[in-house]
């Protein structure tokens, strides 16, 4: 299971992570605020005007005054209208604006964080985080945030006018706001709790399905559908679950403030009646408090619901920030040295000690000290667990070592700049990475600025343009996700062509031909030759045949090196390696 994270502050004022990409957005913001002061200032005229219509309107017998106040009324409801239409594109706009480069922000962070943190985290819960918390936001600044405002200003302005019109009948209001006040306060905390874990839920569901999907092939090979579909179906009942406590405690708050607040009015509305009756107050007095009670009681209700929404939001935007306040251990240094040019490619491991993160009681590699030449060819040889791919880890700087140090032309890993450290490298994986994108564009994933006319020679050169140029739109042929559309040794032969397009001065390769039958790999192993020429290459192998040409074979066990020489070299001495050579080339 992986490491949960720190746990994320649970307030509003998490918010606060949002005010960087509102400042960019100050336009919209202002047509917002402007638009929201004149739709609010016309609603809370309206009272005023029926008052006017109560008191004097219906009093007069002349028509003209009578249908003056009526075409006045309409008036301020034509100006409600567009004041808040042009809120609502205001604000909607401005929702997607931010969540656009929310998304953005996070998923760029995301690509510099180092492997020990994507070790530790579920590739599911990372994309929940891009989707649906971001969703989420999207939602609270496009909508809930707007309402809530709204209902805030509404209510501001309602309580200042139900002070003006009657301030006996105001303090009697007064008298329930604790009433009302305490239920937020007590089940908004609840709310709080149960929207984060609610949020944990779904991203875990997210995972599952995730993972599953990206094992498809795996999956139905071993007719594993109805347990995955068991596990993410239990997944998916347990967000439910918290879900439905979160609604109904939201449920049980609008429903006891709505209460309150009509309580409220009622009890407001018998007081002025008695008054009214009593010649103490007019009609249209009274018409017009109750008017703006009803609108701060709605004020108070639309707060209420939207309360849920702002607290999920918070819960989202924690994680978020768990993400965004995350930072990789293996980054440039301010003042990085520069490579001279051309890189030569020679490579040194001194005394290198290397523990991963995740088994920091197991050594992967134990003093390690190794030196390659420039444009030396040297295999890795040994069993599983010897440490060949953690040099390739190393070498690459995924992660550093605790002791000892790796130079690359006598430059120290840690003192150079990752991106171009990474870029002296050309990579050939056992398991090819391919893209959801069309196979010219895998191929030039290197080395995005070459023509058409590389990326021909670089598949020709890895003996993939036969069956590239074959597909039914040649190389723009969209490959699937994961290459899917092509067989695995088609796959590893483009992810040749990507690294012989690349043209680095180091060449990494882990079983480059392991996928390849007979015809193909002895083609593809002599482009590979060619391309080795004055260049730095390593070479991981576990079928040894591939690996005799090597100017130098190094055979690994226990994060150690226990031999070096040529084959024949090794072949004489015994030991492992000899024992390997007489299990594969007796069988």
């Amino acid at each position: 299971m992986p490491e949960p994270m720190p746990a994320a502050p649970r307030k509003l004022g998490t918010f606060r992570r949002l005010v960087p990409y509102l400042r960019e957005q100050r336009v919209l913001i202002a047509g917002w605020l402007f638009f929201l002061a004149i739709s609010s200032a016309a609603t809370l005229a309206l009272p005023a005007a029926a008052r006017f219509m109560i008191d004097r309107g219906f009093g007069q017998t002349d028509p003209a005054q009578l249908n003056a106040g009526f075409i006045g009324l309409f008036a301020v409801a034509v100006i409600m209208a567009i004041a808040s239409a042009s809120r609502y594109f205001c604000v909607t706009l401005l929702g997607e604006r931010v969540a656009a480069k929310l998304r953005s922000t996070l998923y760029g962070h995301l690509l510099t964080l180092d492997q020990a943190f994507f070790e530790r985290t579920r590739s599911g819960e990372l994309v929940s985080r891009l989707a649906a918390d971001t969703e989420l936001v999207q939602t609270v600044v496009g909508s809930t945030l707007s309402l809530s405002l709204r209902s805030l200003v509404m209510l501001v302005g309602s309580t200042t006018m139900l002070i003006v019109t009657s301030p006996r009948l105001a303090g009697l209001t007064a008298m329930v706001i604790p009433a009302v006040i305490l239920p937020i306060v007590f089940l908004g905390r609840r709310v709080e709790k149960l929207s984060r874990e609610s949020q944990d839920r779904i991203a875990d569901a997210s995972a599952i399905a995730s993972e599953s999907l990206n094992a498809i092939h795996t999956v139905q090979a071993y007719t594993r559908e109805p347990r995955e579909r068991e596990r993410y179906t239990n997944a998916v009942l347990v967000a439910l679950s918290t879900a439905r406590a979160r609604i109904g405690t939201t449920a049980w708050l609008t429903a006891l403030v709505i209460l309150l607040s009509f309580g409220a009015i009622t009890l407001v509305l018998w007081a002025g009646a008695h008054s009214v009756i009593a010649g103490e107050m007019n009609a249209g007095v009274l018409a017009q408090f109750v008017l703006y009670a009803v609108v701060a009681a709605g004020s108070v209700g639309g707060l209420t619901e939207v309360w849920g929404e702002l607290l999920r939001c918070a819960g989202a935007l924690g994680r978020i920030s768990e993400l965004l306040d995350t930072h990789a251990e293996i980054r440039s240094r301010e003042n990085a040295t520069a490579l001279q040019r051309p890189v030569r490619g020679a490579l040194r491991f001194e005394h290198v000690e290397f523990r991963y993160p995740s088994r920091p009681d197991q050594a992967a590699l134990h003093d390690l000290t190794l030196r390659i030449e420039p444009g030396e060819t040297v295999a890795l040889v040994g069993p599983s667990g010897a440490g060949k791919t953690t040099l390739f880890q190393l070498l690459q700087r995924f992660h550093d070592p605790q002791d000892g140090r790796i130079t690359l032309d006598g430059i120290d890993l840690r003192a150079l700049d990752v991106a171009e450290l990474r870029s002296c490298f050309a990579l050939v994986p056992q398991d090819p990475v391919l893209f959801g994108a069309s196979a010219a564009d895998n191929i030039r994933f290197g080395r995005v600025e070459a023509d058409p006319s590389a990326v021909e020679a670089a598949a020709r050169a890895a003996e993939s343009h036969d069956f590239l140029s074959a597909l039914p739109e040649g190389y723009d042929t969209y490959l699937g996700e994961r290459g899917v559309r092509l067989s695995g040794g088609q796959q590893q032969r483009v992810a040749i062509a990507r690294a012989l397009l690349r043209d680095a001065p180091i060449l990494l390769l882990d079983e480059a031909t392991s996928s390849l039958d007979a015809q193909s790999e002895r083609l593809v192993q002599h482009a590979l030759e060619r391309l080795m020429e004055h260049r730095t290459t390593l070479v991981i192998a576990h079928r040894l045949a591939t690996v005799q040409k090597a100017d130098r074979i190094v055979v690994l066990d226990g994060g150690r090196i226990v031999a070096q020489g040529t084959h024949a070299e090794l072949l004489r001495e015994g030991g492992l390696y000899a024992e390997l050579a007489k299990l594969q080339f007796a069988a």
